[in-house]
């Protein structure tokens, strides 16, 4: 399964993410090539980095938090992980274009929503059986999220949680992937995302991945007699 799960902070990204990873190996069973969850400044890398290091990236200038971020994001396009069986991408190319001219100094040029077409295009040339899903909150249960769970270096602030909201509902309607949903998730716990996600994601998935499940199934079935 090729997934690109999008969304502001606070909205159970990561969350889903995980739960998403342990059923795909749980129903499809392995290859599972790429939990990725690293394109929001300043956490960019995998695993936890030192202070001093965070420190680095944080007074990394514009244009070089740019350069950077836009090699993450084609990096993450090229033929090893479009090409294998699953790949899981958390934020990706539709945050970078919001939070860039936002929280990271982009110029407020257009550039990064440009790039994400750029991104969509190869994609949907490539992989065109992505899907992509984007979880949303009400303001209200963001600011609530915030104030109960404060991430340890998150962007977002509460002054712009409308704005940014809107922006991802701005940018998710513009892309040009063909496969993609919406979960709310202002009144749903993680249990219950993760329900929504299932049934919405049914109808969408490649052929491939829905024998893989009948397989592992069958295959279970038959180790318990």
């Amino acid at each position: 399964m090729k997934l690109i799960i999008t969304g502001s902070e606070y909205t159970g990204k990561t969350t889903l993410g995980k739960r998403v990873e342990a059923w795909i190996e749980e129903t499809m069973g392995k290859p599972l090539i790429g939990f990725h969850d690293h394109f929001t400044f300043p956490d960019v890398g995998h695993g936890d980095l030192e202070p001093e290091e965070y420190d680095q990236i944080r007074a990394l200038s514009p244009r070089l938090k740019s350069m950077f971020q836009n090699h993450q994001i084609l990096y993450h396009i090229n033929s090893s992980f479009l090409y294998d069986h699953d790949n899981l991408l958390i934020g990706f190319h539709l945050e970078n274009a919001i939070y860039g001219p936002l929280y990271y100094g982009y110029p407020d040029d257009g550039v990064p929503e440009t790039v994400s077409r750029v991104v969509e295009s190869h994609i949907m040339q490539h992989a065109p059986d992505t899907i992509m899903v984007m979880l949303k909150a009400s303001p209200d249960a963001i600011r609530e999220r915030m104030k109960d769970a404060p991430h340890p270096r998150g962007m977002l602030q509460e002054s712009d949680v409308e704005n940014v909201l809107q922006r991802f509902d701005e940018e998710f309607a513009r892309s040009l992937i063909r496969y993609k949903f919406v979960i709310d998730t202002t009144t749903k716990t993680p249990n219950q995302t993760f329900a929504t996600f299932l049934t919405e994601v049914q109808p969408l998935m490649r052929q491939e991945d829905q024998v893989r499940i009948l397989a592992r199934k069958a295959i279970r079935e038959m180790e318990l007699g």
